[in-house]
Formats: structure tokens, C-alpha cells, sequence
């Protein structure tokens, strides 16, 4: 049996082990980050909630009868599918959704085959009163719809095109003010060195454009064409002003107006066409997002 010497100043005692480290759970963990991720975005999750609860709520109320849909309730009981199917035997909701496609689709085809040109010409060729003429777009853009209403009126009543959408679709042959400004500002986002060196190899101006600006440009022609067929798929004014007095040319928007009217006490239903006549527009914004976004981030535009 040997014995221990022990050395001046040296400790007698062993210092006690520190405690184990406690290793998180994979359970505990994952809790974490989606706290820490709520806790980065609680202003854009308060954000959401916001923008998405009106949706809920117009989606629920669909589901209801029309006596549920007057009380504190907010869940249907039972669901009304059947809503959607009365919709459409209620009222000729598929034509209002055709002449829609038409209006939207037609009128922004029209648009582009005129202001696409037009914002080349006044972004990419210099020409004398260029400047007078982006001037004259801009108080286009400024002036009010209603002071031009009552000839411009006449002047289709005179035609014999009242009670259609023609009246709305045609003047997009003309150009649109705020498309030309948004496509002259896209375009000169591209260096015109692309232009110049077309022109060398023997391309005129409408080559120059066809081969070279056009596919250079598409978001940003992308979110013009989507501007305007929202614009022209929500468009209330124009066919009342022009197709009030005709049924069969009514597009969604107006026609939502009118079932409202005739049919306001029955929020069930209302509330199932208001949501019929929003997934079009939802699902085309859905999936041309990226485009629309891009286009509108290169423009300049911000709203």
C-alpha cells in the first residue's frame, strides 16, 4: 500500500464536475425557430391576417343561408354548397363572365398593338416635339373621364355601338395614356447601344423593335397588359354608362352591382358570386406574380 505525497500549496480535495449541457430536443428546437420566425415578421403576419380575414369572412358567409347570415354565427351550419350552383341558375353568370374575357382580353390586345409603338417612338427615336408630344400623354393621364363622357357618348350613340362593350374596347386601338408613360419608362431602362448596333446590321426601326426592345421588354409589357386587364375585368363605369340598358352585354363587375341590388337581403348567394367573380383575377395574378412584380420594380413605378 503506497501513500500519497502531497506537494506544498496543492489542493486535497477534486473540484466537483460541471453539470451535463442539456441538449434541446429536435421537438424544442423546431418550437424555437417558428417563434424566432414570428418574431421576425409579426409586423407582415399582423399584415396578412388583416388582408385575409375579409377574404375568410366573405368565403364563409358564401357557405350560409340567408337566415344564418343575419345573426352572431360566423361558421355555417350546415354548408350551402349549393349557393354556387343557384348563382348561375339565378342569373346568366357565365355570359357576364364571356363578355368580361371579351372586354379584358380584346382591350388589352388593342392596348399593346398601339402603345408599345408609341412608347418606342417616344422613348428610343428622337424626333422633333417628342417632348411636347410625352407632355400631351401626360395631361391625357390627368384628365378625368368623366369631362369627355358626354361627347364621347354621342359620338358612339351616333355609331349605333351603345348597349355593347364596343365603346370601351375600340379607343384601346388609339393607344392608353398610362401604358404608353409605364412602357416609355421600361424602355428606357434598356441601354439604346442594343438598338444602335441593330440599326448597323440593316434592321429598320419596327425590325429594331420586333427583335431587339421586344423581347428585352416583356415584364414590363407583362405588367402593363396585367394592369390594364384588371382594370378593364373591375371596370364598373364604363358599362354602366354604355350597356345599363342591355343585360346580355353586362360584364361581371356591373353585373355584381346589379345582383346585389335585386338581391341584397340574400347575402349567401351574394357573397358566393362575389367570390366567383374574384378567382379569375387572383389566380391570374397567382401566376404571372414574378413577371408582374419584376416589371414593376424595373419601371420605377411604386405604389
Amino acid at each position: 500500500m503506497t501513500s500519497a505525497t502531497l506537494t506544498p500549496g496543492s489542493a486535497t480535495t477534486d473540484s466537483p464536475a460541471p453539470p451535463p449541457r442539456r441538449i434541446p430536443t429536435p421537438r424544442s428546437a423546431r418550437a424555437r425557430r417558428i417563434l424566432a420566425w414570428i418574431a421576425e415578421h409579426a409586423v407582415l403576419v399582423v399584415l396578412a391576417v388583416l388582408f385575409i380575414a375579409p377574404v375568410v369572412f366573405v368565403f364563409l358567409t358564401s357557405l350560409m343561408s340567408s337566415e344564418q347570415t343575419l345573426t352572431a354565427s360566423l361558421w355555417p351550419q350546415p354548408f350551402h354548397w349549393d349557393n354556387y350552383v343557384k348563382v348561375f341558375t339565378t342569373v346568366p353568370l357565365a355570359q357576364w363572365f364571356a363578355n368580361s374575357a371579351m372586354y379584358a382580353v380584346l382591350a388589352t390586345a388593342f392596348m399593346l398593338i398601339s402603345s408599345v409603338p408609341a412608347a418606342y417612338a417616344l422613348a428610343k427615336i428622337r424626333f422633333r416635339g417628342s417632348g411636347v408630344l410625352f407632355t400631351v400623354i401626360i395631361i391625357a393621364m390627368l384628365l378625368p373621364p368623366q369631362v369627355t363622357a358626354i361627347p364621347i357618348y354621342v359620338m358612339w350613340s351616333q355609331l349605333g355601338l351603345t348597349g355593347t362593350l364596343w365603346p370601351l374596347i375600340l379607343p384601346n386601338l388609339l393607344g392608353d395614356a398610362f401604358s404608353i408613360f409605364l412602357l416609355r419608362q421600361f424602355f428606357l431602362t434598356i441601354p439604346s447601344e442594343y438598338a444602335d448596333a441593330a440599326r448597323i446590321d440593316g434592321n429598320g426601326e419596327f425590325g429594331v423593335l420586333w427583335r431587339v426592345v421586344l423581347p428585352m421588354a416583356k415584364p414590363g409589357i407583362a405588367a402593363t397588359a396585367i394592369f390594364l386587364f384588371f382594370a378593364s375585368w373591375n371596370d364598373y363605369y364604363g358599362p354602366l354608362l354604355y350597356t345599363s340598358e342591355n343585360p346580355a352585354a353586362w360584364p361581371v363587375a356591373y353585373g355584381l352591382a346589379s345582383f346585389r341590388g335585386v338581391h341584397g337581403t340574400d347575402w349567401g348567394l351574394t357573397m358566393a358570386m362575389t367570390m366567383l367573380v374574384t378567382v379569375p383575377v387572383v389566380l391570374i395574378f397567382f401566376f404571372a406574380q414574378r413577371v408582374f412584380v419584376e416589371g414593376i420594380t424595373l419601371t420605377g413605378v411604386k405604389g
